[in-house]
């Protein structure tokens, strides 16, 4: 079977039903939504597509947050939002001990079909064009199918660390992005 047609792409006003609709989806699966910033506690799709737009601008990153691009994961064949991903181009101390530069999810009714994996895998190429060497993920210490997303996509594991502020346990991996990286010592930003 052929893979769906799908690419990574920044959202827009267009996208404003899907946006909504994946919204939907993951509150009622009570999905975690990793990589979609403040789509949570957002219910107008205008107002998180203009906090995202903040992210990207150096003059306008609100305190306390870092340079971002919001990317979603969009099926050409019906404009369906499969995943959203978030590229953190900078790390600041939590991100560095927790986040990392890369969250992502996949909505509900498209998992276990190779969507996170593809979506990484380009989200990764736009951090090596970025300049990066090497990028840091996080994981719940339950989250296989994330954990072997990450991995099939070159991820070594660092060490699990325990966020105090989200209690919970979070399994920290390093992706080279260059094959000078690919040596480089793991710890570290």
């Amino acid at each position: 079977m052929p893979l769906d047609a799908c690419l990574l792409v920044k959202p827009d006003p267009s996208m404003e039903a899907e946006i909504l609709a994946y919204r939907a989806e993951m509150l009622a699966a009570g999905s975690s939504m990793d990589g979609t910033g403040p789509l949570r506690r957002m219910e107008d799709a205008m107002e998180w597509l203009a906090f995202n737009r903040s992210l990207e601008f150096s003059e306008t990153v609100p305190a306390g947050l870092v340079l971002a691009d919001q990317y979603v994961f969009l099926r050409l064949s019906d404009r369906r939002i499969l995943g959203m991903i978030q590229f953190r181009r900078e790390l600041n101390e939590y991100l560095s001990r927790y986040g990392g530069h890369i969250g992502y999810s996949v909505r509900p009714s498209e998992r276990r079909k190779g969507y996170a994996r593809r979506m990484l895998a380009e989200c990764l190429a736009i951090c090596a064009a970025q300049g990066l060497t090497r990028a840091l993920i996080s994981c719940l210490t339950d989250n296989e199918a994330s954990r072997r997303t990450i991995l099939s996509c070159g991820g070594l594991y660092e060490n699990t660390v325990y966020c105090e502020r989200d209690r919970c346990d979070l399994q920290r991996y390093w992706i080279a992005l260059t094959p000078e990286a690919a040596g480089a010592p793991s710890t570290g930003g």
